[in-house]
């Protein structure tokens, strides 16, 4: 067993195989001061509460474990028809040195089971008997992996839940619904499912295993406000949302936390209203333009730009950033682009109602768990969560505009020995530039060096957190923000301290970043 830092509250510890890892996630259920824990082909990552323990006891606690849990046991039967007409099969096939035809034939013949889910809610990865199937992943992952992609990598079988990015070969299609929230267990392919796969007729298929309705990304509250206050989408901004604090602990489902990007600017705006510190809110990345129905005390914190609250009668007047104002009916507000910063919160006394999904109205972009991203006409009630008095929040935060320089903290590990001396180097000496092919799941660096590895080959998938600074093929990182896979197979060089996370989430484009170093375990 070695235990490596993952970040400031995450260690990652590797184990033996796979099996090792699985009965070593099970003998660690219930320890104390350990938030959650997400498995991987050979590892264990372990979040803990710093209030609650320290990395170093808690490595000292982990590494005297005896193992005598048993593997993840065998729990029901699935079989997934699959259309072997990936853009990858051919490709693939030449990689393990087969013909497309005997790839095909002995992915069907192989014994298949989940060993545990990651990544996205309904990505198993699926695991068998059968040697050949040890698959080198994609040098750069594609920006889009259509949903029901069947795909191998290392020594597995995905299929992907829905359209994502992802760095898999691709060999196949399915119809079958990997992930329905309205179902139990919500995952087809769950932990210790056996998989059977086979091939698809022309027409469209769903899996042997019975399906409801496929799950897809909930619509906002209905428009009818029954006499509540609210607030209504005129004009949306390039991406808007409602977040709140998130669904942690859901792991085991493949369920990242997700929640608000930016922490503080939600807490900042929720007390500022006197709501409880983790009712929803609006999450803008840019400029936007909202209506308010009936009464209500709203705030705008995160990212500074032009605030402008114009009402009925067309009378504007600039609002404060990060101060409450009172709104009553047809009051509109108009958020500009923002100067500094790149994401707006719109925190609104009782807070925002919306669909909830495992216990939250977190709207998960990866996933798509939670209220689907708003359009102009979209109206939401505002809910019972102002409990206390309005309490404004004196913000000394300093958010960064394009082009401005931004220092960050980071924990180096747990992957950074695949890289050279002379990568760890540039990680630290030269600046990266924030690129606009950034969203909630990651922000996409690029430096002038690419980070160079020591070790060839392909890393088995492991858990990833937020924060962590993954490195593909290519060389150029990908910083992971709230909506991140909750594993992945490129290694992880760093990973910010938490309390840089909030900061990372106002980085717009064209700012540049430089890295320095936290130590943690060695």
């Amino acid at each position: 067993m070695r235990i490596l830092t993952a970040s400031d509250r995450a260690l990652l510890v590797e184990a033996a195989d796979l099996d090792e890892a699985m009965r070593l996630n099970l003998a660690w259920d219930g320890m104390p001061g350990v938030i959650e824990r997400i498995p991987g082909a050979r590892t264990v990552l372990v979040k803990f509460d710093p209030l609650r323990t320290s990395a170093e006891a808690l490595a000292a606690v982990l590494s005297a474990t005896e193992v005598d849990a048993e593997h993840v046991p065998h729990t029901r039967e699935v079989t997934v028809p699959v259309r072997y007409n990936g853009e990858d099969l051919a490709e693939a096939a030449a990689l393990l040195g087969v013909s497309s035809e005997e790839l095909v034939a002995r992915h069907l013949a192989a014994e298949w089971q989940v060993a545990f889910s990651g990544f996205a809610p309904g990505f198993g990865y699926v695991v068998s008997n059968d040697p050949l199937f040890d698959m080198p992943r994609r040098a750069s992952p594609r920006t889009r992996v259509p949903a029901g992609s069947v795909a191998l990598a290392g020594q597995f079988t995905g299929v992907y839940p829905r359209e994502s990015p992802g760095g898999w070969q691709l060999i196949g299609q399915t119809d079958a619904v990997m992930w329905d929230i309205d179902r139990d267990p919500p995952a087809l392919l769950s932990p210790g499912t056996r998989v059977r796969f086979s091939v698809a007729p022309r027409e469209a298929v769903v899996a042997h295993f019975a399906m409801d309705a496929p799950g897809r990304d909930m619509p906002p509250h209905a428009s009818g406000l029954v006499g509540k206050s609210g607030v209504e989408v005129v004009r949306t901004s390039m991406q808007l949302l409602v977040q709140d604090v998130g669904r942690p602990g859901h792991a085991a489902l493949g369920v990242s936390a997700s929640g608000a990007a930016d922490r503080m600017a939600m807490r900042d705006a929720n007390r500022t209203v006197g709501n409880t510190s983790g009712a929803a809110v609006l999450e803008s990345v840019g400029g936007a333009k909202l209506r308010f129905h009936g009464d209500g005390v709203a705030a705008v914190t995160g990212a500074k730009g032009e605030l402008t609250l114009t009402d009925g009668a067309g009378l504007a007047r600039t609002v404060s950033h990060g101060a409450p104002f009172a709104t009553v009916e047809g009051d509109e507000l108009r958020l500009g682009h923002p100067s500094h910063g790149l994401r707006y919160v719109i925190g609104m006394r009782g807070g925002v109602e919306a669909a909830s999904a495992l216990g939250s109205r977190s709207s998960d972009t990866l996933a798509g768990l939670g209220p689907a991203a708003l359009s102009a006409g979209d109206v939401l009630a505002v809910g019972d969560a102002g409990t206390s008095a309005v309490d404004p929040v004196a913000s000394t935060r300093t958010l960064p505009a394009p082009g401005d320089n931004v220092e960050l903290e980071i924990t180096l590990g747990p992957r950074d020995d695949w890289f050279t001396a002379s990568a760890l180097d540039n990680l630290l000496t030269q600046e990266w530039e924030v690129t606009p092919r950034s969203d909630r799941v990651g922000i996409r660096l690029h430096g002038d060096v690419p980070l160079e590895r020591a070790t060839a080959g392909e890393l088995p998938s492991e858990g990833a957190v937020t924060g962590a600074i993954q490195v593909p093929a290519d060389g150029q990182p990908v910083l992971f923000l709230a909506d991140h896979p909750l594993t992945g197979g490129y290694p992880i060089i760093g990973a910010l301290t938490d309390r840089c996370l909030d900061l990372a989430a106002q980085l717009p484009p064209g700012v540049r970043i430089r890295f320095r170093i936290e130590e943690g375990i060695s």
